[in-house]
């Protein structure tokens, strides 16, 4: 059996681009695969059909979900970890991690398919993506991209990406735009010289949203560091680096970022539990003092539940450091109640 982890993903997914990125970091030996039309029989066994999907070369069995598949492979592989050794900071980089997965992809979606010339140019990469040259190719791709057009429109509003929601959520990238722009930069991450999985969780939304036309012109405008950021995170292999000591003062980047989380997303996932133990069709909310409203997700309701049991499970001594800090920020009452 080969020793390489083999990854099947899309260049436009954050989620592939984030695990693409982690296995880069790590020296991880690993087979990319572009994710076809031609390549879907071997993993045709696999649901749901998200990904990206990795197959570990230890069982032979393919894996889904960005956050386990680098958790597990901490327990696999030893060297390079992601996860910092101070249990205060690891804690930290679970819950940024945590909320660029299932807050700032919002923002990813919201800004690739809410406005034309996104939609246009979203649609045909992935369709050009999909569909081989040939004879007929041109053809063939706009086709595909019409559908794929048509099929990602139709679900904003199932993720929350509606009309009503786009002052929240494009606030809410404003906001970690600056946050980042204080921090961020060649050698510079979010707990020292190496790259954390919460930097990784960033970097997958950030990669596409760069590489659209809005939320690039956004990026470019706002945090012109942070896009350059993007383009080194993309491949660290060759990156050397240390933690920040476990007493050395957070940046002003993670401190803004932990705002965040407690003025938006943890209300949001709060929110979302209550409606799903209610049976609610539909979470009503107010962020930043705007109306905020969305079907419940029963995956983010076991984020919250996961993030709460993370926070429990620390030491008192490291609750004494951490729990200041997530009051300031309106974090603690969210995860403690």
């Amino acid at each position: 059996m080969s020793d390489a982890y083999r990854i099947m993903g899309q260049n436009g997914s954050p989620y592939s681009m984030k695990m693409r990125a982690i296995l880069r970091y790590r020296r991880i030996h690993h087979i990319w695969i572009q994710q076809t039309p031609g390549n879907d029989p071997e993993t045709a066994n696999v649901k749901p059909r998200l990904i990206p999907m990795m197959k570990f070369p230890q069982d032979g069995v393919w894996r889904l979900d960005s956050t386990p598949m680098a958790y597990e492979l901490e327990e696999l592989e030893t060297a390079r970890s992601i996860l910092p050794a101070d249990p205060v900071q690891r804690f930290l980089s679970d819950l940024i991690e945590d909320m660029a997965d299932e807050w700032l992809t919002k923002a990813m979606f919201h800004y690739r398919w809410h406005y034309e010339d996104d939609r246009e140019y979203a649609a045909f990469w992935i369709a050009c993506d999909n569909t081989p040259s040939g004879e007929g190719a041109a053809e063939k791709r706009r086709q595909f991209a019409d559908w794929i057009r048509d099929r990602q429109v139709g679900r904003m509003a199932l993720v929350g990406c509606t009309d009503e929601n786009k002052p929240v959520i494009e606030e809410s990238f404003h906001r970690l735009l600056r946050a980042l722009e204080t921090r961020l930069g060649y050698r510079s991450f979010l707990f020292g010289g190496r790259p954390s999985l919460g930097d990784f969780g960033l970097f997958g939304q950030l990669k596409t949203l760069s590489d659209d036309p809005t939320g690039r012109a956004t990026i470019r405008r706002e945090a012109p560091t942070v896009l350059h950021w993007t383009r080194h995170v993309d491949d660290l292999s060759g990156l050397e680096g240390e933690w920040m000591d476990a007493d050395a003062p957070l940046p002003e980047a993670v401190t803004g970022l932990l705002r965040l989380c407690g003025e938006a997303y943890l209300p949001f996932l709060a929110a979302n539990l209550r409606g799903i133990e209610d049976g609610a069709e539909e979470i009503r909310l107010e962020i930043f003092g705007k109306p905020y409203a969305q079907t419940p997700f029963r995956y983010q309701a076991k984020c919250y539940t996961r993030l709460k049991s993370l926070l429990a499970r620390l030491s008192p001594g490291d609750r004494g450091r951490l729990d200041p800090l997530l009051d300031e920020t309106g974090c603690l009452a969210l995860l403690t109640d």
